[in-house]
């Protein structure tokens, strides 16, 4: 990716993510264009990455890049950044929405009939190229353009191939999916500094427990309900019914909604 030109319409969490993810594996492009409506989003951008070039309320560099132009806006604001730059669009270019609930069917008509167009879902831990970023393409791009953007991708993390209307999915479950456990994670943290634990042991720790806790529910062999008796322990198990209802009520609510 060193020698592309690469540009961001959005220069907020996915696009912090994406150039954090490029820039630690050694893969950033040889020129990077960030638009955005908010100076506040562009000066920290540029504080960590002092060598891309930003743009305020001027989406018009970035959407000139010459290989790759990622979008990364609210959705209801695509309309109007699509009128502003389909006539600037490389035919070669390749463009990459970030934007959930958006089809590429949807995209490619905002974009006067443009067919080179990927949608992904962004993952927060590719950050440090430990993501998990679903992709899905246009009927446009060929076999071999497909494979060359998943090669750029892949330092990111994993980059699978999914059928488009799964993609809402993947949003809730791999993107937001950080959120669900983070907070538990980081708690569970603090709780063993407090027992007298130190700050590597519990580091250590607590990583080996996560990676374990999932190889165990997908390697074992065992069902749901003999992985949760392996643990005859459960201090907190009054409250799971609770949390389980919590999980069902919202993300099955969002995942109509993101649907329509």
């Amino acid at each position: 990716m060193l020698k592309r030109e690469v540009g961001f319409i959005g220069g907020g969490r996915a696009t912090r993510i994406i150039l954090g993810g490029l820039k630690k594996a050694g893969t950033m492009p040889r020129r990077v264009v960030v638009s955005d409506r908010e100076n506040g989003v562009l000066t920290q951008l540029k504080r960590e990455h002092p060598e891309i070039v930003t743009a305020l309320n001027d989406n018009r560099q970035p959407a000139s890049s010459r290989d790759m132009l990622f979008i990364s806006i609210h959705p209801p604001a695509f309309k109007s950044v699509a009128d502003e730059i389909t006539p600037l669009l490389n035919p070669a270019t390749v463009v990459i929405s970030l934007m959930a609930t958006v089809p590429i069917a949807d995209l490619s008509e905002a974009l006067n009939g443009f067919q080179r167009i990927a949608r992904m879902v962004p993952n927060a831990p590719s950050i440090i190229n430990a993501g998990y970023n679903p992709v899905a393409f246009s009927k446009g791009m060929i076999e071999t353009e497909r494979r060359e953007l998943l090669d750029l991708l892949g330092v990111l993390g994993d980059c699978p191939v999914v059928a488009e209307e799964k993609l809402e999915a993947y949003a809730i479950v791999t993107a937001m999916g950080p959120t669900y456990l983070w907070f538990q994670l980081y708690e569970l943290e603090k709780l063993a500094l407090s027992f007298g634990m130190t700050r590597q042991e519990v580091e250590r720790g607590v990583a080996a427990m996560a990676r374990g806790a999932v190889k165990t529910m997908h390697e074992s062999g065992l069902s749901a309900d003999e992985v949760m008796d392996l643990v005859p322990v459960k201090p907190i198990g009054d409250g799971e019914e609770s949390i389980i209802n919590l999980y069902r009520s919202k993300l099955e609510a969002l995942h109509k909604k993101m649907k329509g």
